[in-house]
């Protein structure tokens, strides 16, 4: 390591400039430096508080040793393991740990979801490494057989599945229980905006359930909710013109201003950011005044429209944040409408990782793919369960795979998965007929018939199921004794 790269690793662990270009006269390399004492620092003409600071910040990385013994101890408690699946599986617990090295040791290939809620129940008791493996035995065998068979077509019944039911839905609008006027919208119509992509919901939610005194105590919560709730100029104030005086007169009201956490001071310092009345405002104790500098109507009319939707505080998104109590565990909760979960992950008192949107591409903005393929599933998973709908989840897994598989969410629909496929006839059997075949007559295209959709238009078998297998009976030669 160069010894410039080694002073921007000292920096990046807080070692100050001046530290580190003092460090880097005597040593070259960063394991050099971490092997040194607070006195040898101390040498170099660092005072003994820095020096101490020094050592600290630089002890908080662990040792080679440390980590061969943490190894060590882990091959010893799994043997089964090779050092890569060690290393790989090194953020499981100790229940974990011994439910993977007990499967590998029976030769099982068990998802790590279900090794996961085994161990979860497994956790505070002691289990001999007899039942674990009974448990194991009964899990592979659930596991294995739920799998599907070969040449099963599995998009087709996950189709089937999620469409069959679908038909059932009605379309409403859910109401939060206890919560006044927070609508979400339910339904038919809700499961077609999860599969249609839709950039923004037409009623775009989150739950934020919250952390510490916040979840126990009303008034924080409150606090909390003002906080993230979008507060304009109109929430908290009266705005009247002076079309004689060519003025505006702000109004506070100190009730609203009370229940929102607003001051006076706050209107003011958030109104002088805007443009069209900056310079020309204020401000007295229980008012503002923004005078206009002509006598021009359409220059009051326009510092008017300019400060009436004025923010003064909260979330960009957030037109409502209405506080309730989980029935689950009794802790507050915040629901809002509208939607900013980068904004709302930041506030002091959220319990960060537990927020939830009902927006999917805000989700894979914020959080990545991974993130949005869950949210699908979650989304979708409650929406047909509120309908009183059971849809086997890997069916719902299974749309949520293909939506997002390359890195984008992508809609279900002639602009995402069914516009992309291979196959024209598939694609002309969806939308747009017409274009999709004169387009693909234009350029040549080739169908080689594969799929389920492109068999079906042209009458012959599906190679799929029993259509995949061939049978060919080649008869036995006569011979003489069988003429007899």
């Amino acid at each position: 390591m160069a010894k410039k790269d080694t002073m921007k690793a000292l920096i990046r662990r807080g070692v100050s400039e001046e530290a580190a270009a003092l460090l880097m006269t005597k040593y070259n390399t960063l394991g050099d430096v971490e092997t040194i004492s607070q006195g040898d620092i101390e040498d170099l003409g660092i005072s003994s508080e820095e020096a101490e600071s020094i050592v600290t910040k630089l002890s908080k990385r662990p040792s080679r040793s440390t980590t061969a013994k943490v190894k060590k101890e882990v091959e010893e408690a799994v043997p089964a393991f090779t050092a890569k699946e060690i290393t790989h599986h090194r953020h499981r617990t100790p229940e974990q740990m011994r439910l993977l090295g007990l499967a590998a040791s029976k030769g099982y290939s068990i998802p790590m979801k279900i090794i996961t809620d085994i161990a979860s129940r497994m956790a505070g008791n002691d289990f001999s490494d007899e039942v674990c493996g009974k448990l194991l035995d009964r899990a592979w065998e659930m596991y294995t057989s739920h799998l599907m068979d070969q040449n099963e077509s599995a998009g087709v019944m996950a189709a089937h599945s999620i469409g069959e039911p679908g038909t059932q839905m009605n379309m409403r609008t859910f109401h939060y229980a206890g919560v006044a006027n927070i609508n979400v919208t339910q339904g038919l119509p809700r499961l077609i905006e999860i599969v249609d992509a839709r950039r923004v919901p037409s009623t775009p939610s989150m739950e934020i359930p919250l952390l510490g005194i916040a979840a126990e105590d009303e008034s924080v919560a409150r606090h909390v909710a003002s906080e993230i709730e979008m507060t304009v100029l109109t929430d908290v104030a009266e705005i009247s013109t002076d079309v004689t005086n060519m003025r505006i007169i702000i109004t506070p009201s100190a009730h609203k201003m009370d229940k929102r956490g607003v001051t006076i001071d706050d209107m003011f310092d958030k109104l002088n950011k805007i443009k069209a009345v900056r310079g020309l405002i204020e401000k007295t104790d229980f008012s503002i005044t923004i005078t206009s500098d002509q006598q021009s109507f359409k220059k009051l009319q326009t510092m008017y429209d300019a400060i009436k939707n004025a923010k003064i505080k909260g979330i960009d998104g957030i037109a409502r944040a209405v506080l309730s109590k989980s029935k689950d565990t009794g802790r507050y909760e915040i629901v809002t409408e509208g939607s900013n979960m980068k904004e709302v992950l930041k506030v002091e008192g959220v319990d960060s990782p537990n927020v939830m949107t009902n927006s999917i591409l805000e989700v894979a903005e914020v959080l990545g793919i991974e993130a949005a393929r869950n949210a699908i599933i979650h989304e979708a998973g409650e929406t047909l369960g509120e309908a009183g709908l059971d849809v086997d989840i890997r069916h719902i897994m299974l749309v949520a795979d293909l939506m997002t598989n390359d890195g984008l969410v992508k809609a279900i629909g002639r602009h995402g998965v069914s516009g992309k496929k291979s196959s024209v006839l598939a694609r002309a059997a969806f939308e747009i007929t017409a274009a999709h075949l004169l387009h693909a007559a234009m350029v040549g295209e080739v169908d080689h018939l594969e799929g389920v959709t492109e068999n079906i238009i042209v009458g012959q078998p599906v190679t799929l199921g029993t259509g995949a297998v061939n049978l060919i009976y080649t008869p036995r030669k006569k011979t003489k004794g069988d003429e007899e």
